[in-house]
């Protein structure tokens, strides 16, 4: 214990009551002295963030663009962090090392995306790509699909109650989720590293043609990218401020409560394969609201007691501004790394 006092890891608090002998002091984590950087490699921007150990943001950065080569957003993304290091509120704080989170399955024990359809990215060695333009930087590295982290940060950086199990759902440019569970958090991978690929499950069979080359998968009905081709909007406007002056439109409506029936048959899918005993929905598309929202929950709340018959409910949890979420779960997943051991995605 004193070698973690010594170390900054832990500080003492206020003294304990004792029963007899001398009364001991309460151990925190001690917030000053290590931090963790974060970021997310969405297909609209880059996310950063620096974090305590109980993943307090101590800084973080939005920095929208447009899809562009993995060479070039490693280059953008180690200027931006080479930036985020360098801000006053990160002064005399020591870190522990990056952490990236990226939108598409990452092969299981290897560092490598495997595919992002939604960039145009295929076996990926971002971190090596990474690591080129930011030579100086020590600790740990690792990187991992962005429901994943957003999973893992969303448990391990819980305060109070944690649920045995959580299943987060990433709804924006594209859909998926991660599934993390135990003492010792665990993620679901799954053979390939496709576990928790919800976008690219069949919702209609003969439909329309996903980015993934498959037809009828769920992000045909409902993603930042079907949204877009219904209404006509392009990847230069931002889709939710496009959105938010029409509407009142009636094809904008019908676009929305479509999606929303979508999602909540994902929800419900998750509910019926995962069983997790709490769903956690964040991404852009929420900011949509009540149009998409609404349908979504009301599906998923009148179906998920007819297997069981139960009165019993999941919790399902809706974080209305999930900007720094995969980003902050990407830090959290460094510091987990640092603790409990190496990852298999150091």
């Amino acid at each position: 214990m004193q070698s973690l006092l010594k170390q900054g890891w832990l500080r003492e608090g206020e003294l304990q009551k004792s029963s007899g002998g001398r009364p001991g002091r309460a151990l925190h984590l001690d917030e000053q002295h290590f931090a963790i950087l974060g970021a997310e490699v969405g297909v609209h921007g880059l996310r950063l963030v620096a974090c305590t150990l109980s993943g307090q943001v101590l800084a973080s950065h939005h920095e929208r663009l447009s899809p562009s080569s993995p060479e070039m957003t490693a280059e953008l993304l180690a200027n931006l962090l080479q930036t985020l290091t360098q801000s006053p509120a990160l002064e005399g704080y020591c870190l522990l090392g990056i952490g990236v989170a990226l939108p598409g399955p990452v092969a299981p024990k290897d560092a490598v995306l495997r595919m992002a359809p939604n960039l145009g990215w295929k076996d990926v060695r971002f971190l090596d790509l990474l690591r080129h333009h930011l030579p100086q930087q020590d600790g740990a590295w690792l990187m991992d699909n962005e429901a994943k982290s957003a999973a893992f940060g969303e448990f391990y950086f819980r305060t109070g109650q944690v649920p045995d199990s959580l299943v987060y759902v990433s709804a924006g440019t594209g859909i998926g989720s991660g599934m993390i569970e135990g003492n010792q958090p665990l993620l679901s991978r799954g053979f390939q590293g496709l576990a928790g690929e919800i976008g690219h499950t069949v919702l209609q069979p003969g439909g329309l043609y996903c980015h993934c080359g498959n037809r009828g998968c769920a992000e045909t009905l409902v993603s930042g990218w079907s949204i877009r081709a219904a209404l006509g909007i392009s990847e230069e406007e931002g889709l939710i401020e496009a959105l938010q002056p029409r509407m009142h439109e009636e094809s904008v409506q019908l676009t929305l409560r479509r999606a929303g029936e979508a999602l909540g048959i994902l929800l419900l899918n998750l509910h019926h394969t995962q069983n997790p005993s709490e769903l956690v929905l964040g991404g852009s598309l929420v900011q949509l609201g009540a149009p998409l929202l609404d349908p979504a929950l009301s599906y998923f709340a009148a179906h998920q007691n007819r297997l069981l018959g139960t009165t019993q409910q999941t919790p399902l949890r809706v974080i209305e501004d999930s900007t720094f979420v995969a980003a902050r779960g990407a830090a959290a997943q460094v510091l987990a790394s640092v603790i409990h051991g190496p990852s298999d995605l150091i």
